[in-house]
């Protein structure tokens, strides 16, 4: 089984990043897929949005040499977790006077297998964790809501991207680009949307992510929005998606 290892990254804080890895991991699950999330952020949303909140180790521990990655996955509503902890801003840290530092995650994934689709939520940064998911990924996902300075990180996020492809994965391909909390009433998204579409060469997904309460309540039960509410709007847009990036 060849696994698709996807690093979902936006260089913002607060963007739909980890409710886009958690949801789209969901519907894909739901469609068949055998998925594993891996928290790559030391705030740990991800981990906490799932109720994985004291978990005997993580991520962090493989890290060290403590742990084999198969030994620290949650099952989380037929999902596997591979939970993160603010440790990882110690091992950040320590990664940056290492050789080859950018290929650590790269060789702990290795281990992993019989999984369809590895789902990285990475940090909300261009960081030394946030090279390793790009060093160790087949593909690049990015959401973005429409937002004016939505178009200067996307340049960014490229550039990075780029960079990454030129020295450490010439395999790497982006995806695409998913527009997340999108309110069609709003006049400065639709406008941005328009532009994107029209100066953007990479995909841009035809299934957006609409504003919907159910997605903001869900990681308060600790649930994905397909299983806290599967008639929501925000599950109907990420089956969406699910479906279209199997199709892409």
């Amino acid at each position: 089984m060849k696994t698709n290892v996807v690093a979902v990254i936006n260089q913002k804080g607060g963007t739909g990043k980890t409710t886009t890895t958690i949801n789209l991991g969901s519907a894909l699950s739901k469609l068949g897929k055998k998925v594993l999330l891996l928290d790559l952020d030391p705030q740990s949303n991800l981990s906490y949005s799932l109720a994985v909140t004291t978990p005997a180790a993580t991520l962090a521990d493989v890290f060290q040499g403590e742990k084999s990655i198969n030994d620290v996955l949650v099952e989380r509503d037929g999902l596997w977790v591979v939970p993160g902890s603010n440790e990882l801003v110690d091992i950040e840290i320590s990664l940056v006077t290492q050789p080859e530092r950018e290929k650590f995650l790269k060789s702990i994934l290795a281990e992993v297998k019989g999984f369809d689709f590895i789902l990285i939520d990475c940090p909300p940064s261009l960081s030394v964790l946030t090279l390793n998911a790009l060093t160790a990924a087949q593909e690049v996902l990015i959401p973005l809501q429409m937002e004016v300075l939505t178009l200067q990180g996307l340049d960014q996020i490229m550039n990075t991207i780029k960079k990454v492809q030129k020295t450490f994965n010439p395999q790497l391909k982006v995806k695409g680009v998913v527009v997340v909390m999108f309110d069609v009433r709003r006049k400065l998204s639709l406008e941005v949307l328009e532009y994107l579409q029209e100066n953007v060469r990479e995909k841009i997904f035809r299934s957006q992510i609409r504003m919907n309460v159910k997605l903001a309540e869900a990681p308060s039960f600790g649930r994905s929005v397909l299983d806290y509410d599967g008639s929501s709007n925000g599950a109907k847009d990420y089956r969406a998606l699910a479906e279209e990036y199997l199709e892409s």
